[in-house]
């Protein structure tokens, strides 16, 4: 037995060989009860103090990859044998290629991390920057990997300047054959830094509605009226006129009546006091005019306006009818008679914003008024 334990294999002896095994053995086992360990110990402090800090690091140590552990319990083991020199070398390549790789998918798997992080804080407070955080992650990754694919190149001996002068090249030619993705790639760029609609926005484009569910690269996804998904690339959207509604602070409507032309002066005189006056009991309606606007055939024409301080369309419509009801009542009383058909309310918006229905749930669809 002890014979054979000196007999020589590969220039070591089967001794040095079993010592080396151990110890790449007794390593892979301690890096893994040192994870595992590492793991349970963030797991318990999550909710301590530091949470997002302890939480990143947690995704980082989760993502080490088990071939990473093998790759280093084979390279400390290794060292305790003499190797020939090309196998020494690709050792050594193979543990740094590693590694590179391994810290590559720490930083990403913590730059995920951070990112759901800030989506998540961001989402209900400024859905704006929550889009613009994500499409820089999405930068920060393609950065951090091609990092990771250049050095890995150049560790195995690739001449990384002549590459790059290679791309470069090549890349101009890339660009010429694929400009319409790369324009929806920098339009997504533009959005995210000018902010011209953020996710949950219900916006208008052309004959298309939607809320804004998705913001991508290429591609912007809303979710219409009616339920189904609208896909517009990102180029085709800056291009476009866009409506927000999100963003509507509040709403101007303005409204006719008409009365018949032998109306008295004197009870003429009062429409535009009995508007006024339907319109101030509302709470959340700001006046702005009522007049005698002008003369026709058979008719006499006024014409009110005021302001909504709330951008829901169904509250909207509630102060209408609120108006419309007072304003009729007290018409009625004072013997002036409204001509038929009713006034039609214009509102300065020629869509309605997303409400709620009252009686499905479901969002409401924008409708045209004429103005």
């Amino acid at each position: 037995m002890v014979s054979m334990l000196g007999e020589t294999f590969y220039d070591n002896s089967v001794l040095a060989w079993l010592i080396a095994v151990g110890i790449a053995v007794a390593t892979a086992v301690t890096l893994v009860v040192l994870r595992t360990q590492a793991v349970r110990w963030l797991t318990g402090r999550v909710a301590g103090r530091h949470p997002q800090r302890v939480a990143l690091a947690l995704a980082a140590l989760q993502g080490t990859q088990p071939w990473f552990l093998v790759i280093v319990a084979l390279f400390v083991g290794a060292q305790f044998v003499a190797l020939p020199p090309k196998a020494d070398r690709l050792v050594d390549h193979i543990a740094l290629i590693g590694t590179i790789v391994q810290a590559a998918l720490w930083g990403s798997k913590a730059v995920r991390g951070w990112l759901a992080h800030q989506v998540a804080t961001r989402r209900e407070t400024d859905a704006a920057a929550a889009t613009t955080v994500s499409v820089i992650g999405f930068f920060v990754q393609l950065g951090l990997w091609s990092v990771v694919m250049l050095l890995g190149l150049e560790n195995l001996g690739f001449n990384i300047t002549a590459l790059l002068a290679g791309l470069g090249i090549g890349g101009i030619a890339v660009a010429l054959a694929a400009q319409s993705i790369l324009g929806d790639v920098f339009a997504s760029i533009m959005i995210a830094l000018d902010k011209p609609f953020a996710i949950g926005d219900f916006i208008v484009l052309d004959n298309m509605m939607g809320s804004v569910e998705y913001i991508g690269l290429k591609t912007t996804r809303l979710r219409s009226i009616s339920g189904e998904q609208i896909i517009i690339s990102n180029a085709d959207l800056l291009k476009s006129r866009l409506r927000n509604f999100q963003r509507l602070s509040e709403r101007r409507v303005q409204f006719s009546l008409t009365v018949p032309a032998d109306t008295p002066a004197a009870k003429l005189a009062m429409v535009p006091g009995i508007l006024r006056q339907a319109i101030e009991a509302q709470s959340k309606a700001r006046f702005e005019r009522a007049h005698f606007k002008s003369f026709d055939d058979n008719k006499l024409l006024f014409e009110a306006a005021y302001y909504v301080s709330d951008r829901d369309y169904n509250r909207y419509m509630d102060i209408q009818q609120a108006i419309n009801l007072a304003g009729y009542a007290r018409l009625q009383k004072e013997g002036i008679a409204p001509l038929r058909p009713p006034p039609e309310a214009k509102s300065s918006e020629s869509a309605e914003p997303p409400g709620r229905s009252r009686t499905t749930g479901r969002t409401r669809e924008p409708a045209t008024r004429q103005h």
